[in-house]
Formats: C-alpha cells, sequence, structure tokens
C-alpha cells in the first residue's frame, strides 16, 4: 500500500463515503468541498484508492479531520493509523500552537483518534445540521 499526499477525485471520494458508510455527498457539493482542502491523504493499493483522510479549516485558528475511510475489506490493517499519522505531522507542521484541532468520531473509531491527543469535551456539545 502507498500513502500519497494528494486527494483523491470525486468518483472515488464518493465511492469511498458510500462504502464507508459516511453521508453520501452530491458531485456538486464534492466539487466544491474538495476544493477546499488544505491537506489530504489517499491511500492506494495498485492504481485503487482504498483509503482517504483530509484536514479542513481556515488554514490559522481552526482545523477538523475529515473524511477519514478505508475500504471495508482493508481495515484493520492499520492504514486508518497510516492516514491519521500523514494528517497530525502536516498540522504538527504547519498549524499554530493556539490553533483549535476537531473532528467527529463516529464508533469506536474514537480509540484511533485518541492516540492522537483527541477526547471528548467536558464543556462541549457536537452538534450539527443538513441544510
Amino acid at each position: 500500500f502507498r500513502l500519497v499526499e494528494r486527494f483523491p477525485g470525486i468518483d472515488d471520494y464518493r465511492r469511498l463515503r458510500s462504502a464507508t458508510g459516511l453521508s453520501p455527498k452530491s458531485a456538486e457539493a464534492a466539487v466544491r468541498g474538495l476544493a477546499n482542502t488544505l491537506y489530504g491523504v489517499s491511500v492506494i493499493d495498485g492504481e485503487r484508492v482504498i483509503g482517504i483522510g483530509r484536514l479542513i479549516g481556515d488554514g490559522g485558528c481552526f482545523f477538523v479531520v475529515v473524511d477519514i475511510a478505508v475500504q471495508p475489506e482493508y481495515q484493520k490493517r492499520g492504514l486508518g493509523k497510516r492516514i491519521m499519522d500523514a494528517l497530525d505531522a502536516w498540522l504538527r507542521a504547519n498549524a499554530e500552537p493556539t490553533a483549535h484541532v476537531s473532528l467527529f468520531a463516529d464508533g469506536q473509531a474514537k480509540h484511533l483518534y485518541a492516540q492522537y491527543g483527541f477526547a471528548e469535551s467536558s464543556h462541549s456539545v457536537g452538534m450539527f445540521y443538513r441544510v
């Protein structure tokens, strides 16, 4: 498996989100959203994208870890950790010490993120809505 410092195209992005149970995104939303990626990585098996992860935010004060996804048949092989290693290294090299880095953890993924210093907030509640 190869980890490359680039985010995949729209088709691979949408395919991996669906395959891993993340909410589907329209092609238009993906085009607009992916253009605003601060940093992204893809895990490649041969020529096929099998894992992704990216950072979004304002580049100074706030960063959000999003789209961590590994094709189901490739899970449990440490690929999510490789993705997070790359995102964490980029943040440590590029984010100011006062920056706020956040994410939403689905299911047991919270254990992976805890290895990078993420903890459940005791004073904030994650909230969202869909238009």
